[in-house]
């Protein structure tokens, strides 16, 4: 495992660069986000561990932060202050290229589309909005999305369908939104909870997985939504994020405020839980997979600290292929 301290920030968010499976950004925040500033970390797996390639400051918590699909370069955050931030690893100076401010909370999601038809930012707030933004075009948002009536915790663009994203919120709902019509196509209540996050399946674009203030994580199947195709319980606190393995279709993670990271095989009745990770002690609050790196999976938490690991679950090759 290898790990990386940032001292007097805690971490909100991580994720890994589409273009550089060794390169990755993660959001932090001082006095766990509540006042202060925020400072966004570039940082560089090596083959011992993690070193800071660039750090940018700014005025507000950073609360999410995600890696244009365009240019290897630029990165997007979320501030307390309600704005979005645009920064350039390859710009000298400190400051970010643009700053988007629209929101009148704190932006606490922002996602990147990673459909090649469109290069389209989407952002979520604690004022019930969730915006779409094409940052070619300037800093006025496309169209604002309203129909929460709870914060918005989580925004995310489907991998599968253009225009189509999925927000998750403090009204215990899940809701797929279409940008060409700005309506809502489909309202969940998903959780009688927060909902705190939400991840759609790499391999089948119907499904979708929450996670909540319940302890617990929802997999759907938006053709029928009476019921979950599973409902994962184990996590003691609040789940912060949730994840779908970009290599197995059934397999996920989940990180909690319980400070464990926890991996899911949702296709497994008796037994979905695979292994439990104890190695934080703080709230565990960012998680990714790396998409080029198999089984790699990275978090950061509250304590300060990145860690890059290879879960055993994941390490040890499946069944059919073991030698007895």
């Amino acid at each position: 495992m290898k790990t990386f301290k940032f001292p007097a920030r805690h971490g909100y968010a991580v994720e890994i660069s589409p273009f550089i499976p060794t390169r990755l950004a993660c959001a932090t925040s001082q006095y766990y986000g509540i006042a202060g500033c925020g400072t966004l970390l570039v940082l560089e797996q090596t083959e011992t561990g993690i070193t800071l390639v660039k750090s940018f400051d700014w005025n507000d918590g950073l609360f999410d932060v995600t890696w244009s699909e365009s240019n290897e370069h630029i990165l997007l955050t979320g501030g307390g202050d309600g704005s979005l931030q645009v920064w350039d690893t390859a710009n000298p100076q400190p400051g970010p290229l643009q700053v988007l401010k629209e929101h009148t909370q704190e932006v606490y999601s922002v996602d990147w589309s990673q459909t090649r038809e469109e290069n389209l930012v989407v952002s979520g707030s604690w004022d019930r909005t969730a915006k779409v933004w094409d940052l070619s075009r300037g800093g006025q948002s496309l169209c604002t999305l309203q129909g929460h009536e709870g914060v918005i915790y989580s925004t995310l663009w489907s991998p599968h369908i253009p225009g189509c994203f999925a927000s998750a919120s403090g009204d215990g709902t899940l809701r797929v939104w279409d940008v060409k019509t700005g309506r809502c196509r489909l309202a969940i209540p998903a959780h009688k909870a927060e909902i705190l996050s939400c991840d759609w399946c790499k391999y089948d674009q119907n499904v979708i997985v929450t996670g909540a203030v319940d302890c617990s994580l929802c997999v759907w199947d938006l053709r029928n939504v009476r019921q979950p195709l599973s409902r994962l319980r184990g996590h003691s606190y609040a789940i912060r994020r949730v994840k779908f393995s970009p290599f197995n279709q059934t397999m996920l993670a989940s990180c909690s405020y319980d400070f464990t990271v926890r991996l899911w095989d949702y296709s497994r009745t008796e037994q979905p839980l695979l292994e439990t990770l104890e190695h934080h002690s703080e709230f565990v609050c960012g998680l990714d997979f790396n998409l080029q790196i198999p089984n790699q999976v990275v978090d950061c938490s509250w304590d300060e600290t990145v860690k890059i690991y290879t879960p055993l679950c994941l390490a040890a090759p499946p069944p059919s292929a073991r030698v007895w």
